[in-house]
């Protein structure tokens, strides 16, 4: 992990995370004090909130003598709500692949992918965008801040795109930074912020629609060790009632997973079941 200071908030990491109803989206989403509709499903079991079934994926052009690169090959994983999944493997395992799928940014080759019931495979562009920006919430390893924008811009930013007033995306958004312990760094600009700071703003960001299924790529990777671990906290609190993949080399990272799936050149060898 890189160096960085880490940055507590008078001495410990804020945890007020209950939630507290104001229409479709709460203004409080870190912890859901009651369950969304269908957030179970028929026999009591937690709902399947993710499925990949016989998924297969290659990079590369469809010309006729053009070489492709096979990053997944027959994968088939289930998450439920409320269930951490951690994924393992060497670079270029497609670990980073599973998560753009999942995430609607990419269409397999073969296979469906299914969140929450429906199959993102048949879609269009235009309503894979919709449901990405509905149901998931994405945690970058670079945080991918626009750094002109304050902490409290960049938290809202997701609820510009979805229409959302300026009123109601300002308290979410300054409610989100004072949960992840910035309340005292609302205004701002990543640039004068630590890199556990902009993790937290970037985790921030990515529960400001109260998504259902959240997707981390190296979450700590740009951390140090005891920053780290505050964010790996968050996560763990973040993930109790959603559903949530993490793609890391990191065995700490790991641990917080209820059970990591190991792949080797595009395909699970191990499902951690």
């Amino acid at each position: 992990m890189a160096a960085g200071k880490p940055e507590r908030n008078n001495g410990r990491l804020c945890r007020s995370f209950d939630r507290v109803e104001t229409g479709p989206m709460s203004s409080h989403p870190l912890r859901r004090t009651t369950a969304r509709d269908g957030q179970t499903s028929t026999d009591g079991e937690p709902r399947t909130a993710v499925r990949l079934t016989d998924v297969t994926h290659e990079y590369g052009s469809s010309g006729r003598h053009d070489r492709t690169v096979t990053a997944l090959r027959d994968v088939s994983i289930d998450v439920r709500m409320g269930e951490i999944v951690g994924l393992e493997g060497p670079s270029g395992s497609g670990k980073s692949t599973i998560l753009h799928a999942v995430s609607g940014l990419l269409v397999p080759t073969e296979g469906m992918i299914e969140l929450l019931d429906t199959d993102l495979t048949d879609r269009s562009d235009r309503e894979r965008t919709r449901l990405r920006r509905r149901h998931v919430g994405i945690v970058f390893q670079r945080f991918h801040l626009l750094p002109s924008l304050s902490a409290r811009a960049n938290v809202a930013l997701p609820l510009v795109q979805a229409g959302v007033s300026r009123s109601t995306r300002r308290e979410r958004a300054e409610s989100l930074l004072e949960q992840v312990g910035l309340g005292d760094r609302i205004g701002h600009l990543p640039g004068e912020l630590s890199g556990g700071e902009r993790q937290r703003v970037a985790i921030a960001r990515a529960l400001v629609t109260d998504p259902d299924v959240i997707v981390a790529d190296e979450p700590t990777g740009e951390l140090d060790t005891a920053t780290g671990a505050d964010v790996l906290e968050l996560l763990t609190d973040v993930g109790r009632e959603r559903a949530m993949v993490v793609a890391s080399h990191d065995e700490s990272t790991l641990a917080v997973a209820d059970r990591v799936v190991t792949l080797r050149d595009g395909r699970v060898v191990d499902d951690g079941g």
